[in-house]
């Protein structure tokens, strides 16, 4: 594959992916939808494993979550920081996954986006809890107070509630990773964009 057509694929699922988080991510946010960043950061990471599996390049996936921040960082209005430190974060992660499965396989995809999931439930520890200064200490209590009302849980189950929330987390991600595979392998078997050869 030529630089300029990578540079190209990059710009463009990037961009889709900034443009998701724009505008779908305001909506849900805007609507207060339960686990709006979790299903963010779903639709985001199939966008950039699809990305990867035209490019099959190391480094891909953090380039095109490079280019979401950044279009995320020229939106108007509202805190831009933290939803930059999370496309970063879940970029890097998938991006390590892929790297540890060798990315060439189905199987790699589901786990990359199982993994890259997770860090919508860690987000806020390193955001609030560590950024903004509030402490780990609270937003462990947010986190709990969110399971037990969701789970009608006491909080005496908290390993209960912290394991059923990364259990949903990863299926969420698998699934995306899954449809991400599914997608690609639906485009070229149409004779869509060629994959790279790994």
């Amino acid at each position: 594959m030529t630089n300029l057509r990578h540079l190209v694929l990059i710009a463009i699922f990037g961009a889709l992916w900034g443009a998701l988080e724009l505008s779908l991510g305001s909506a849900l946010h805007a609507l207060d939808v339960p686990f709006s960043g979790l299903f963010l950061a779903g639709v985001g990471i199939a966008v950039a494993l699809v990305g990867y599996r035209f490019t099959r390049r190391r480094g891909s996936v953090v380039q095109i979550g490079l280019v979401a921040a950044l279009l995320k960082a020229a939106s108007i209005g509202g805190n831009v920081l933290m939803p930059m430190i999370g496309i970063l974060a879940e970029a890097l992660i998938v991006e390590t996954a892929l790297a540890l499965t060798r990315g060439r396989a189905r199987g790699s995809y589901v786990v990359a986006g199982a993994c890259g999931t997770l860090w919508p439930l860690v987000h806020p520890f390193v955001t609030q809890g560590l950024v903004a200064g509030r402490g780990i200490l609270t937003v462990w209590g947010w986190l709990l107070e969110d399971g037990m009302a969701l789970l009608g849980l006491p909080a005496e189950a908290a390993l209960v509630i912290v394991g059923v929330l990364v259990a949903f987390h990863m299926a969420v991600g698998a699934v995306a990773g899954l449809i991400a595979w599914q997608t690609a392998e639906r485009v070229v078997r149409r004779g869509g964009i060629q994959h790279a050869q790994p």
